[in-house]
Parts: C-alpha cells; sequence; structure tokens
C-alpha cells in the first residue's frame, strides 16, 4: 500500500492513511532553517533579536511547511499539520536536552503548533475549495 492511500476496511468505511514521512520532514525542515537563521544572528546581534525571531519564525515556518504537507494528502488537513509543529518542537526540545528556556522560546512552541495547525487548514481549504 502506497503511503498515504486509502484503504477500505471490512466494514466498507474509507480510512485515510497519514503522511507520515511528508510529516517528519515538514516538521524537520521548518526547525531547520528556524535554526538556520537563528545561529547567524545570535552570533551577530546575541540573544536579545532571538526573543522575537524565534516565535516569529516559528509560526511562519510551520506555517509554510504544514501548508505544503497539507497540499499532498486528501484529509485530516488540520492534524497533518499540526503533527509538523509537534516535530519541530520535539526536534529543538531533543537538541536542547529540554533545559529550561525564556519564555518566549515556549511560546514559540506554542506558536509551532498554531502555525502548524494553520497550514494545515489552510490546505484542506484551498484544496477543497479546487474542487
Amino acid at each position: 500500500m502506497v503511503e498515504g492511500s486509502s484503504e477500505v476496511g471490512s466494514s466498507g468505511v474509507v480510512a485515510q492513511r497519514m503522511h507520515w514521512v511528508r510529516i517528519l520532514v515538514g516538521g524537520f525542515l521548518a526547525e531547520a532553517i528556524l535554526i538556520a537563521i537563528a545561529i547567524p544572528v545570535g552570533v551577530k546581534w546575541g540573544q536579545h533579536p532571538l526573543l522575537y525571531i524565534a516565535p516569529a519564525g516559528s509560526l511562519v515556518l510551520c506555517f509554510l511547511f504544514a501548508w505544503w504537507v497539507g497540499r499532498g494528502v486528501e484529509s485530516r488537513f488540520v492534524v497533518h499539520g499540526l503533527l509538523v509543529g509537534v516535530v519541530a518542537t520535539l526536534i529543538y526540545l531533543a537538541l536542547t536536552r529540554a533545559r529550561p528556556e525564556p519564555m518566549a522560546y515556549v511560546i514559540a512552541h506554542g506558536l509551532k503548533l498554531l502555525g502548524g495547525a494553520g497550514g494545515g487548514w489552510f490546505a484542506g481549504r484551498r484544496k477543497l475549495r479546487s474542487f
């Protein structure tokens, strides 16, 4: 069975599979790009600008990559997008070993989830409107 394809169960109900590879790639790329932006900014200007860049970048990048993921799925758009934000958050927490962090970073994690869900919703809305 191809990833993300439909399957008809014994009850005749069509079950849509989750696109885990797309979710993992989307979450990874969102977090990798955010880190690639944050490291040079932090080196050049210090921690203070990161308190603004991290939340905004988290929201925007997770939205964009959740939208990308959502364009390749047929259902559960918001769930797929939300999981992009979860993956991005888990990658960051693994890299920092879940140490205490500034409140702006905690807010950024919430914005990753919000951005991911929003990107999935937007992809679903556009896809359903095109039918």
